[in-house]
């Protein structure tokens, strides 16, 4: 495991890449190889770099603050986030298997991802840069929705893409190296633009929201362009085409067929609650810690580097030890989470610093996505792996999709302490829950 999850903090894959063919791997180790990597490696530092400005459990609800939106709303976000990862990906995922030139798909879904936030910008633009509720348009805050709702539909696709054209393009022996690069100079580069940009565009009272959303979306255009000068052999696959019922169908085989699959699905589904908690601890350091929207800028910081430290030793233990202990230990750090935001954000004013440790903890929530999908991939063989990774995919989303806007009205309604605490209980369960579940490679899997 490397620190590409940075980049995963909210947007894991959901659906596996496609097995190259005999056809694709005879091109695997062709001349082309180095340019397409180079070209892959820069294609991710770009969508890297551009990404840290649009981070989900900082930048993005706090400008659904900014604009006026009620916590039901803003607890739309992980719901948007969620579903745009997991369903829209699997209904296309035959369509994109059958494409002859993936590039082109892969560079479609970064270009609309682009264009999201370019219509972001122009929105913020028309309706006059509102600096708070009172000077945001009533439609505003549904609009923004709207283009969040399409950004991640396409970042579903992307990622089934990405994968899906690394598999074909980079050998198995490199795709190691390439994770590595990317993340590494992506990571470096996404902290060092965002600690020079977001001063000068965050404020303790306004932000400038318009060249945050024009600077992300330029550069996922940027990235849509590099893609197309890969170097990319047609494939001629046949097209398939599968009901949207057969996944269902296929992810209640397996929770019958393997009670190891079922353990997963439960401590995957509890721990998929902890992502209805992401918009919200910004609005609690802010509120109660009577913080400005430059307080934004070091949390973006301090969840980006956090998500590559955990990275490093999670991988280190998973190569000696298994994922079921990195699984265990991740999800210890991330139950401490909501009790550390509570007690944090009674500190005072005074202590507000304090608070950047929520976000720096925060960036074990990607970790453990990763370690969860890398277990389960350790519970089937090749012909399998699809269908559990699948339904793992739905029993995470699950729960944020059905009950994240629910808790949004219920921090409204009855605050954060009770509603941070139910979560909590979700997540300790989840953690509880990992005890019973076998190790794959103890058990010979």
């Amino acid at each position: 495991m490397s620190s590409q999850a940075a980049e995963e903090v909210e947007s894991t894959g959901s659906v596996p890449a496609e097995q190259p063919s005999a056809t694709v791997a005879a091109h695997e180790d062709d001349s082309t190889t180095p340019r397409n990597f180079g070209l892959l490696a820069l294609y991710q530092i770009v969508v890297r770099t551009g990404w840290i400005f649009k981070t989900e459990s900082i930048i993005m609800p706090a400008v659904l603050d900014t604009i006026g939106g009620p916590g039901w709303l803003r607890g739309c976000l992980p719901m948007l986030n969620r579903f745009g990862q997991s369903i829209p990906p699997v209904l296309a995922s035959s369509r994109i298997h059958s494409t002859r030139l993936k590039k082109r798909s892969l560079a479609f879904s970064t270009l609309v991802m682009g264009l999201s936030f370019i219509a972001l910008a122009g929105t913020w633009w028309m309706a006059g840069s509102p600096a708070d509720a009172r000077t945001s348009p009533g439609w505003m805050p549904y609009v923004f929705l709207l283009l969040y709702a399409a950004f991640f539909m396409s970042v579903g696709i992307n990622q089934l893409t990405l994968g899906t054209l690394t598999g074909k393009l980079v050998p198995v022996a490199r795709r190691g190296r390439l994770m590595l690069v990317a993340s590494t100079i992506g990571t470096a580069s996404a902290v060092l633009c965002a600690a020079s940009l977001l001063p000068l565009w965050l404020t303790k009272e306004t932000g400038n929201f318009f060249a945050v959303f024009a600077f992300t979306g330029t550069l996922f255009v940027i990235a849509a362009g590099t893609v197309l000068l890969l170097d990319e052999h047609p494939d001629n696959f046949s097209s398939t085409t599968h009901k949207p019922t057969s996944l269902f169908r296929a992810a209640a085989q397996g929770l019958s067929e393997d009670p190891n699959l079922r353990h997963l699905a439960i401590v995957s589904a509890m721990f998929g609650m902890s992502l209805t908690l992401f918009p919200h601890y910004q609005a609690l350091g802010r509120q109660r810690l009577s913080l400005g929207l430059d307080a934004l800028i070091p949390w973006v910081l301090v969840q980006n580097i956090g998500v590559a430290m955990f990275s490093v030793p999670a991988g280190w233990i998973a190569d000696r030890s298994g994922n079921r202990l990195v699984l265990q230990l991740l999800l210890g750090i991330v139950c401490a989470v909501p009790i550390i935001a509570l007690g944090l954000a009674h500190l005072g004013a005074q202590n507000s610093w304090s608070f950047t440790i929520v976000f720096f903890l925060i960036g074990a929530t990607p970790v453990t996505i990763r370690t969860v999908t890398n277990y389960c991939l350790e519970l089937a063989d090749r012909e399998h792996q699809p269908r559990y990774l699948s339904t793992l995919s739905l029993c995470t989303a699950g729960p944020a999709i059905l009950t994240a806007p629910l808790v949004g009205l219920l921090v409204d309604k009855i605050g954060f302490e009770l509603m941070f605490l139910m979560v909590e209980g979700c997540i300790v369960f989840a953690w509880l829950m990992t005890f019973r579940m076998v190790e794959p490679r103890a058990a010979g899997g």
